[in-house]
Formats: structure tokens, sequence, C-alpha cells
């Protein structure tokens, strides 16, 4: 039975294997996204001023980790090899997937840190971000960057795609378990529950990347044998230019005049904002709009929804993508969002089915959009090589310089937005007086009464500006975007001609 299951996982599609690693991010992931802010600020009591502290020290470390993890990756990858000394394609997947079998159960190890008081909550607060953040970043960079890396066409890269949303959808399921175990006075079990999930995330990670290791390996080995055999057949290597390595500063140079990358970066910071800004007030948005007209029930049936519907809701995105273009599809997208949120605003905040909906979709289109921008980031790697005539794609380099942008846009989420609740409403999420009692049984002293309606309106204008807001702007930059329809095809094109000139000239014998 043992033998016949190995069998079975060894002749699974390169595809499912590759999407089965978001499962193992996904499980661990949505619950820190979820928890982590209440645990620090509801069980570890950490102040305003070290909650302010980490966030701007994350900050910083969460923008510079991606391109210096990108850099120290594939910085050998920026000058043309020299003659007779490539790197072939199995041997880049194989150096990703050699770091993703080391930082995959180092970044579960550094999930379980958050959930355990082992130092000042302020201390603990700054290192955990930092660590779990550093783990996540090597994993995720490594991660998309096989994208780029194991197919070139539209058609195979929507395929590893599709894998990756339906096994993130699977893992979304851990919110929908963690919030049967989740009680601020009794932490054991959820504890319990975080450790389980590690463990699952760490043997996952472990077997993935075996299998993977050894499909490419034994590709990596003929096509070493081939070009031992060819070797005497090289021109000699005089007659090949030798090309000199490409600096940081160069690449910097390089990517400044990389039109379509300058305003894809621009789209992507508010897009990155807006997915953090919504599972940031999720909960927020619930309490103080929804508390008093649902169940407790409905409210954790819209949570869970709202995790897992996005890469459902991706399967189908993904298909017409295959139909429409990725530039089509997101753009569409953005649209949706404005007239969703104007529509949400005209009907006010009393119309209650109507805000639930809004609510579960804004976040479910938000991270749909965010899911599909991989596809083109891969597109911009392609784009990068062919215009600076690279021999092998820095797709992990590009990506971490693609974070480097937009990253500031998950410490700017929950900055900005408990600043604009404090501006117009005085409401303070770190103060804890008798405003907490807002959505309690306990009997409501007069301030809290006086300031529950200014509150909720607060919300309500935070939830639907924001998403206007976003959608204009992004509709601005889109709009200059290019790398689509007949460009795309013509970089894609030529990405294969450069590939397959990779191959050693060979004598007229």
């Amino acid at each position: 039975m043992g033998l016949r299951l190995l069998a079975c996982l060894f002749h699974l599609p390169t595809a499912v294997i590759y999407g089965s690693l978001s499962l193992f991010v996904s499980i661990l992931h949505n619950v820190f996204l979820l928890y982590y802010v209440d645990t620090f600020v509801s069980v570890y009591k950490i102040d305003k001023l070290s909650f302010w502290i980490g966030e701007t020290v994350f900050l910083i470390w969460n923008s510079l980790n991606d391109p210096l993890f990108g850099w120290l990756s594939d910085r050998v990858f920026l000058s043309t090899q020299q003659a007779g000394a490539e790197i072939s394609s199995p041997e880049v997947v194989l150096k990703r997937l050699r770091a993703l079998s080391h930082n995959g159960p180092l970044f579960a190890i550094s999930f379980l840190a958050f959930w355990v008081a082992w130092a000042h909550p302020g201390l603990q607060f700054l290192l955990c971000l930092c660590m779990y953040d550093s783990f996540l970043t090597m994993v995720d960079l490594h991660h998309n960057a096989l994208l780029a890396d194991l197919a070139v066409s539209a058609k195979d890269r929507t395929s590893l795609n599709f894998y990756c949303s339906l096994f993130s959808a699977i893992g979304s399921l851990s919110v929908f378990m963690s919030y049967a175990v989740w009680n601020k006075e009794d932490f054991f079990s959820f504890r319990i529950f975080c450790v389980l999930l590690a463990l699952c995330s760490i043997v996952g990670f472990t077997l993935s990347t075996q299998l993977l290791r050894q499909r490419f390996q034994a590709d990596g080995k003929a096509r070493w044998d081939q070009e031992s055999t060819l070797k005497e057949l090289y021109i000699e290597k005089h007659s090949v230019p030798q090309e000199k390595r490409i600096t940081l500063a160069e690449y910097l140079q390089q990517l400044s005049r990389h039109r379509n990358f300058l305003w894809f970066v621009c789209m992507n910071l508010i897009q990155v904002f807006h997915c953090h800004f919504n599972s940031n007030f999720f909960p927020l948005f619930l309490e103080h709009l929804l508390s008093d007209q649902i169940s407790v029930s409905t409210g954790s049936f819209l949570l869970g929804v709202s995790y897992i519907a996005p890469h459902l809701n991706n399967l189908y995105f993904l298909s017409l993508c295959r139909r429409c273009g990725v530039y089509a599809v997101v753009r569409g997208l953005f649209f949706l969002k404005l007239a969703l949120s104007v529509v949400m605003l005209l009907a006010g905040p009393d119309q209650v089915y109507l805000l639930c909906i809004f609510i579960a979709s804004n976040r479910v289109f938000t991270e749909g959009t965010c899911k599909l921008l991989n596809l083109v980031v891969t597109d911009l790697v392609d784009e990068d090589l062919v215009l600076n005539r690279r021999k092998q794609a820095a797709s992990a380099l590009l990506f971490g310089m693609v974070a480097l942008v937009t990253k500031p846009g998950q410490t700017f989420a929950p900055l900005i937005g408990t600043w604009l609740l404090c501006a117009y409403t005085g409401y303070d999420i770190f103060q804890r007086n008798p405003l907490n009692n807002v959505v309690s049984a306990q009997p409501k002293l007069e301030s809290a009464a006086a300031l529950e309606p200014t509150l909720r309106q607060g919300c309500f204008y935070l939830l639907v500006f924001v998403p206007i807001t976003c959608a204009l702007l992004q509709l601005l930059s889109w709009s200059q975007f290019s790398l689509h329809g007949k460009r795309l095809q013509m970089v894609k094109a030529q990405r294969q001609s450069l590939t397959q000139g990779q191959a050693p000239d060979i004598k007229t014998i």
C-alpha cells in the first residue's frame, strides 16, 4: 500500500506538485494574517509605541529583503554566460528547489514563534515579524520564480497557476478550523492547532521538493550527457565574445528604463495596499457594521468565504485569461471594484444584505486580482530577458524588485487605516477603555454609546472610499501598461528563440 502510494506520488504531473507548495504556505499564512495583530494587541497587550516601531522596522525590512534575497539568488544570471559555461534550465530549477526544501520548514518553524510569549511584547513583535517575513520571502521568491522557469507559454503558466489557486483554496480551510479553536482567554487549543499546521507544512515542503528534485535531476543528467557528447563540436572559444558580469547599479539602471515594469509596480503597490487593508480591517467592519444585524455563525461564514472564494474564483479568472488575456481580465476587475463601491456608497450602510455581499465580494475580487498578477510578472521576466538579451531569466530577482516597491503597501494598510479611522471618529484600537464594550453584552457607557454611530459611519466610509480611490488610481496606471496583445506575443516568440539559441553552435561536418 505504501509503495503504491509512493508510486502514485512520483507519477503526479509537475504542475500538481508545483501547485501543492501553495497549500503548505497558505495553511499557515492565512492564520497568520487573521490573528497576529489581534494576538499582540489583545492577548500580549503590546503598547501603541512598540506596535508602531515594530511595523516601521518591518516596513523597511519587508521592502529590502525581497531584492536582497533575489540578488543573492540570481546575480549569476544577469551576465551572459561564458562560452561553454551555460547554466541549463534544469540546473536553475534544481537551485530553486534546494532553496525551497531548506526555507520551507524554517518558514513553518518561524510561524510558531508568534503564538507563545517568550519575550517583551514589543521585542517579540519585531523579531517574529522580521524572521517570519524573511523565510516567507525566500519561499515566495523561489516558488514564483519557478512559474517563469518551468514554462514560457501563457497556456502552461495559467495551468501552473490553476493548481496554485486550487491548493491555496484548500489551504484556506485552515481559517474555518482556526475559528473553532480561537479563544483569547484560553490559548492552549489554538497553540496545538498551530503546531499541527506547522508539522503538515514541514512534511509537505520536504516531500514535494524531493519529488520535483528527483524529476529534474534526471532531466539535468540527460542534458549533461548530451552536452558532454557535443563538447568536441563547439566552435573555438575565441569566436564567441566574452561578456562582463552586470553589477547591481547597472541592473537598476536597466530596470529604470523598463517602462512596463515601472507602470506595473505603481499599480501593484496600490493592489497590495488594498489586499492587506481588507485583511486587516475585515473583522472590524464585521464588528461595527454588521454585529447587531447578523448572527455569529453568519459572521464566521463570511470570514471563511472571504479567504476561500478568491482562490476558487481565480480558477474561473484563469479560464478567462486563456481566452481574453490577463491584461483585459485585470482591467475588468478594476472596473468591477469601482462599480460595486459606487453602488454601495449610494445604497448606504443600512442595506444589511447588500453590505454583507459587498464586504465579502470586495475582498474576494481584490484577492483574486492579486493572484493573477504573478502571471504579469512572469511576462515582465520575459520582456526583461529579451530587452537586455540575457542568456538566463533572472526571475527571482525581478520578483524581488517588484516586491521592493510594492511590499510597503502591507505596512501602509494598517497604519493608514487606523490613522483615518482615528482622525474621522476618534476611535483608537490601542485604547483599552469602555469603548471595547460597544459590541459586548455588558451595558454601554454613555461615551461609548455616543461614539458608536460615528464609528459605524466612519467604518462605512472607510469601506467604500478606499476601494473607489484604489480603483481610479489603478485604472490610470494600468492604461499605460503595454505588455499585452501583439507586443506580448512578440516578446514570447523572441524569448523562445533566445532560449533555443543557447544550444552550442556545431561545426558543419
